[in-house]
Parts: structure tokens; C-alpha cells; sequence
């Protein structure tokens, strides 16, 4: 990590952002695919708004057979990195809009919140709950 990025990210975790460990996986029909698909996704994420992705690798593309019963092989490409964000809720918007297969909060040890910063995250979950219930024609009611 060079100095600039470094200082950078102490900066902001003085200022209470959280550090985070994610991974991604892909599966696509083709090492072409799953390479661009991934690639595109993470620089989605690195332009996110209150967030930082600072360090990031890229595992080799694997030829995986089977991947699905309808599927007979598939190519899986996965990436590690770690990103900073400004908050919880953005965290939470963060992993509901990237799907990481991982995701783990390295800093701080401890995160405390406020009453409205408690009450956005809960309504980011119930935001993306909607999202998914009008895709399949309905909202999800328990019976």
C-alpha cells in the first residue's frame, strides 16, 4: 500500500469508519465472463460514496465442473480485498447491493450508533426487502 492510501485510511478510521475484509465469488460460462463480470462488480463497489476499497487480489480463474445440475462446467473467479465505509447502514446498503460471499469487520472492535443511525439501517433492510417482494409481483407477509 502506497503512502497516500495509507494515510488515507488512517484518516478515516480516526474519524470512525470501518475496516472491513470481503470476498466475491463468480461463476460465468467462460474465464472471459467470469473476469469481467467480477472486475466491473469491484469497480462498482470502489466508487460507492463514503467508502474506500484500498488493497485488493485477484485469485486465478478456475475451470469448475458441474457447478449447477443443468450446467456441465463453469469458471469461478474470486477477489479479496479490503474496504472501508463511512457507517453501519452504509455497510449494510454495501453487502445488500454487492452480495459478498464474505464479509468481515476487521476495525473497530466496538461500533456504537445512534437512534437515527440504528433506525436507517433498519430501513435500508426493509428497502431492499420491498425491492425483492415487488420483483415477484407481492410484499412478504408471515402467515
Amino acid at each position: 500500500m502506497d503512502d497516500g492510501i495509507k494515510e488515507k485510511v488512517e484518516k478515516r478510521m480516526k474519524e470512525g469508519w470501518i475496516k472491513t475484509w470481503m470476498m466475491i465469488e463468480v461463476m460465468a460460462i467462460s474465464p472471459e465472463a467470469a473476469k469481467s463480470a467480477l472486475e466491473g462488480h469491484v469497480e462498482k463497489m470502489k466508487n460507492e460514496e463514503g467508502t474506500l476499497l484500498y488493497k485488493k487480489q485477484y485469485g486465478e480463474v478456475k475451470k469448475v465442473e458441474k457447478p449447477l445440475p443443468n450446467v456441465a462446467e463453469g469458471y469461478s473467479y474470486v477477489v479479496e480485498f479490503e474496504y472501508l465505509v463511512s457507517d453501519y447502514d452504509r455497510l449494510m446498503t454495501i453487502v445488500m447491493n454487492y452480495g459478498p460471499s464474505s464479509v468481515e469487520i476487521l476495525e473497530p472492535s466496538e461500533i456504537r450508533m445512534t437512534l437515527d443511525q440504528a433506525q436507517g439501517a433498519l430501513n435500508s433492510v426493509s428497502a431492499m426487502m420491498h425491492k425483492f417482494a415487488s420483483q415477484a409481483g407481492g410484499v412478504i407477509i408471515s402467515s
